[in-house]
């Protein structure tokens, strides 16, 4: 049985970056399923007869069955720039139009409007600028949604890579470093490489925090103390993780083929080889969260915003990766039914 039309929500992020420019070279090919594109119909139009591409911004109409993308064309549900917006300026005027987007797809997507949500990338400066905190999509989302604690996980291929902290500073890392962190990021990445990975016994290595994974205690006691009881609580949950591992090793080839997902400490311990493995393809997904949530591994880039050198294979892969976890959603939605 052919599956059926969904609607995918994309927001079209920071107006001055790279998002609409993304967006549009997206719309420059046929799909599968219904885009619905949260952010201003009027930027879309300029930006894509500044980069010379044909758009058709058909508005986008709630009430009406989901239909298949066409080439050349985007439904939008129109949401207006706080100031007139010029590729590459950052305005903190239109900051509360990117949460306004974000708060619009969230909410479609919690009540079974939208499958799913694929957020091209925003500037987090510029909206913390305004006068509003905030840390990122991640944690805007997992607000929204009521969820107490998000995992963040990127994939490249067949490499990926969750995170135990996400956006702090260095220095704030080790007082998050907890059992019952450890313990509850471990069972929700379990869980979501069961579920939207199709991965029935997940294989999880554990990095340590510091070098050499503390080496016995001689280069730091978190991995004696806190990372190793975690580990074992995890093992006993009937859990398949190993570690507290190395990162400086966890990475390598032979080390990788045995694990389905490292779970990383902090961010730059565990970013920077996933980036380098595939940076332009890879996907950042959110765990935990009652909706499906993908996005871009990468920022604004705004000098490349409105040159038509931007490239879209991220949104691509991160547009396929919503799809697939919606699709497998849709078809355990029948399945449990009587």
């Amino acid at each position: 049985m052919d599956s059926p039309v969904q609607r995918i929500a994309i927001t079209a992020g920071e107006p001055a970056g790279i998002g609409p420019d993304l967006i549009i070279a997206l719309a420059q090919r046929d799909h599968a399923n219904e885009l619905v594109v949260i952010g201003d119909a009027d930027l879309l139009k300029a930006r894509a007869s500044q980069l010379g591409l044909p758009l058709n911004a058909i508005p986008y109409d709630h009430h009406s069955s989901p239909v298949a993308g066409g080439r050349g064309t985007l439904h939008v549900e129109h949401v207006a720039l706080g100031a007139p917006c010029s590729a590459g300026v950052l305005d903190p005027a239109n900051a509360d139009y990117v949460l306004a987007t974000l708060e619009r797809a969230g909410r479609g997507c919690l009540s079974g409007e939208f499958a799913a949500v694929v957020t091209a990338p925003v500037q987090k400066s510029v909206i913390t600028e305004s006068g509003t905190p905030f840390s990122g999509h991640t944690e805007y989302f997992a607000e929204l949604c009521g969820t107490p604690l998000p995992v963040m996980l990127l994939c490249a291929d067949e490499l990926r890579v969750a995170l135990l902290t996400t956006h702090l500073p260095l220095s704030q890392v080790p007082a998050q470093i907890t059992h019952e962190r450890i313990t509850r990021v471990g069972a929700i990445l379990h869980a979501g490489l069961k579920q939207w990975f199709g991965i029935n016994s997940p294989r999880i290595a554990i990095l340590g925090l510091n070098p050499h994974a503390g080496e016995a205690g001689l280069l730091g006691h978190e991995e004696r103390d806190i990372i190793e009881p975690a580990i074992q609580e995890l093992r006993m949950q009937g859990l398949n993780v190993t570690g507290p591992l190395p990162a400086d090793s966890a990475f390598t080839r032979e080390a990788l083929v045995n694990f389905d997902a490292v779970l990383a400490m902090y961010h730059d311990q565990g970013l920077p080889v996933l980036k380098h493995a595939g940076f332009g393809r890879a996907v950042n997904i959110t765990l935990g969260l009652p909706i499906v949530r993908t996005s871009v591994d990468h920022g604004t880039a705004l000098s490349l915003a409105g040159t038509g050198t931007a490239d879209a294979g991220s949104l691509s892969a991160a547009l396929q990766l919503a799809e697939k976890i919606a699709r497998q959603q849709h078809s355990s939605g029948l399945q449990e039914q009587p």
